[in-house]
């Protein structure tokens, strides 16, 4: 049985100031908001975050970087938020910037005790700078070390007490490495049912999980496009 926090406030209190968190979800896909939202709230400070994207301006991760409260994003993709793009040249927040298979294949690395890989991305171009090279087959590849967190923050759409969860889709983009890859994996879920999940349907088993909690969440749509 994992531990079941009754409010998020609970559920976030150990991430502290200055912490390497990861985070789930693609643009607001599968973030874990709740969690978010209370993050903000903590005033916690100085965090490491590692995750696809850094939200938008008003939701997602977008509410941390609003209330300076990350130090650094280690990410594939910025571009749907103008703070972002501000912090940035203004040189108030440390990025680095990484491919985005390259980024998965660092995550998943982490969470399965791979300490570094080879990968074709990003050779011959500035991303090269600094990181070893080596020639397989006739071709370059660059070494890249496996990313890890002191707290992963995830959602699923549903989850037993045993902490094995099951995604939603899409929501299947990050979550299931990112909840591999932390010391201590805390999942926001919309569904937590008292019957185990049936073993065949499980996207991440319970041993990579530590705490749940359950919560509604908005489900915002990052840009919404419709027919005129």
């Amino acid at each position: 049985m994992k531990t079941i926090y009754s409010s998020f406030e609970q559920a976030v209190k150990e991430i502290h100031d200055g912490a390497t968190i990861m985070v789930g979800g693609f643009g607001l896909v599968g973030i874990p908001e709740n969690l978010i939202k209370a993050l903000v709230e903590s005033k916690v400070k100085d965090l490491t975050v590692i995750s696809n994207n850094c939200g938008v301006d008003d939701w997602g991760l977008g509410l941390l970087l609003k209330d300076r409260q990350i130090k650094k994003m280690v990410g594939s993709y910025v571009g749907e938020n103008k703070e972002f793009e501000r912090q940035v040249l203004s040189g108030e927040l440390e990025v680095e910037l990484i491919p985005q298979g390259t980024l998965a294949e660092r995550i998943r690395a982490g969470g399965a005790g791979i300490p570094a890989f080879y990968t074709p991305a990003g050779t011959g171009t500035p991303l090269a700078e600094g990181v070893e090279v080596r020639e397989f087959d006739g071709k370059e590849y660059l070494l890249q070390e496996a990313l890890k967190a002191d707290f992963s923050l995830v959602r699923a759409a549903r989850a037993d007490k045993y902490g094995n969860l099951i995604y939603r889709k899409t929501a299947q983009n990050f979550n299931p490495m990112i909840a591999a890859a932390g010391k201590v994996t805390i999942a926001e879920v919309e569904n937590l049912e008292d019957e185990a999940l049936h073993p065949e349907q499980i996207h991440t088993p319970g041993i990579y999980v530590q705490s749940l909690i359950k919560g509604e969440q908005e489900k915002r749509v990052e840009r919404k496009t419709v027919r005129n």
